[in-house]
């Protein structure tokens, strides 16, 4: 996925939430769900976008599935607005 998709997936509240959440580690479905006022329905679409945006990954255990965040679409984000802000002498750092 491209820096749009990515921008476009974090742009939603919940699924930022979610990604805040995920910063603590690996979780399943249903201890994402637990945090939300949300049908299991709706999480799951959340989570779908955030996948195809490539912002989380999932591994399954079991019989769970382990969601957790990918670090390296983060990076790729930062270096991205590193990027666009310079400095302010106009010279590359």
């Amino acid at each position: 996925m491209g820096m749009s998709e990515t921008l476009k997936a974090i742009s939603d509240p919940v699924r930022r939430e979610i990604l805040e959440l995920l910063k603590d580690g690996r979780k399943t479905a249903g201890e994402i769900s637990s945090s939300f006022n949300l049908t299991g329905a709706t999480v799951s679409y959340h989570l779908s976008n955030l996948k195809k945006a490539n912002l989380i990954t999932e591994t399954k255990q079991k019989n769970f599935i382990l969601y957790e965040l990918n670090s390296s679409v983060f990076e790729d984000v930062l270096v991205w607005i590193y990027k666009l802000g310079g400095n302010k002498n106009g010279k590359e750092k």
